[in-house]
């Protein structure tokens, strides 16, 4: 994967690398007393359910562990937002002579010494003109009307991007030049060291392991209203949660976030993964046993015609995977198609 968007001309950080890139930053400044509005705004973009939410919180977490400070956040969905929500009711002063404006209750911070705020404006890039408009006088200058932000407040945006096919609207050139821009990507392995840390059911996580190419299955040119994303299969562990990991009884709902495709394929590889073996044990030669059911065939194979794909280049973990297809057509009379990957 490359470190720079080609579309955006923006580093693409994965979401731990982005919070560890960017906690480090704000936590000199704090320590150095310069505070936190000297460093510039950020927008963050990325695909529906990519983590743009979970930086936010993450970056909170750091901040208060690294600081000592509480970090308050107040997360707006600027799409359930008009102009005047953002600068308030206009009304009139004591003497009714001129109007004021009602401050908006997301100005209503603590601005005590021990306090950090982080003002979390989503999905900027999909909200009416009007709407940006006030947004950005709040993401750039701090201050919308007569009211201002503390100097003890974080200012973050984010938005998917344009070629996402999602409701978006081309940010003006004079107004991104003073923002400080950073692409969320989907990385497995920083989203597992997560997901233990979050109790993300194991099934969903021994699914993603041996199929990864469902991770992140967003595919902007189709029009799917369920596809498999990180948030997505966060939904699916929740679920199974509340069924008790019945994952047949669940399916509907299953289906419902990831797609019907995927699910059908997440609920077959639950009846049958107690039989799997690890597909990274395959791949890095270690022979174990051959499943017997067709089913757990199946599933076996759909999960390393998938990871050779990931490992193409790797003629080493390819090689051990052919010798270990040779052994699953001894075994079982069935021809096994790594080769096709």
């Amino acid at each position: 994967m490359k470190d720079v968007s080609e579309g955006m001309n923006i580093p693409k950080l994965n979401v731990t690398e982005a919070v560890n890139k960017i906690r480090k930053a704000y936590c000199s400044a704090i320590k150095k007393g310069l505070g936190v509005f000297y460093l510039p705004a950020l927008m963050l973009w990325g695909p529906p359910g990519i983590g743009k939410s979970d930086f936010v919180r993450q970056l909170a977490l750091f901040i208060e562990d690294e600081t000592g400070k509480k970090v308050n956040i107040t997360d707006l969905r600027l799409l359930l937002f008009n102009p005047i929500d953002l600068r308030g009711i206009p009304t009139a002063n004591e003497d009714k002579t001129l109007a004021v404006w009602l401050k908006p209750k997301i100005f209503q911070m603590d601005e005590s010494d021990d306090v950090i705020n982080i003002l979390f404006l989503d999905e900027l890039s999909a909200c009416a003109p009007s709407v940006q408009a006030a947004a950005y006088q709040i993401t750039l200058d701090r201050i919308i009307g007569e009211h201002r932000l503390p100097d003890n407040c974080i200012v973050i945006a984010a938005g998917n991007r344009i070629t996402d096919k999602s409701v978006a609207y081309k940010m003006p050139k004079a107004l991104a030049n003073r923002l400080c821009h950073i692409e969320i990507v989907a990385n497995f392995s920083s989203w597992v060291k997560w997901a233990k840390e979050n109790r993300i059911h194991h099934k969903v996580m021994d699914f993603l392991t041996s199929r990864r190419d469902y991770f992140m299955a967003f595919d902007p040119q189709k029009d799917d209203l369920a596809f498999a994303t990180p948030r997505s299969w966060e939904m699916v562990s929740k679920i199974l949660n509340v069924y008790d990991g019945n994952e047949k009884e669940a399916y509907a709902m299953i289906a419902g976030c990831v797609g019907a495709g995927v699910a059908s394929e997440f609920v077959m590889f639950c009846s049958v993964y107690h039989e799997l073996p690890s597909v990274e044990d395959i791949f890095e030669g270690k022979n174990p046993d051959v499943p017997k059911e067709t089913d757990a065939l199946f599933a076996l194979v759909s999960s390393m015609i998938a990871y050779a794909r990931e490992n193409k280049d790797d003629t080493r973990k390819i090689g051990n995977a052919i010798r270990y297809s040779e052994t699953i057509y001894v075994n079982s009379g069935q021809t096994c198609t790594i080769l096709c990957a």
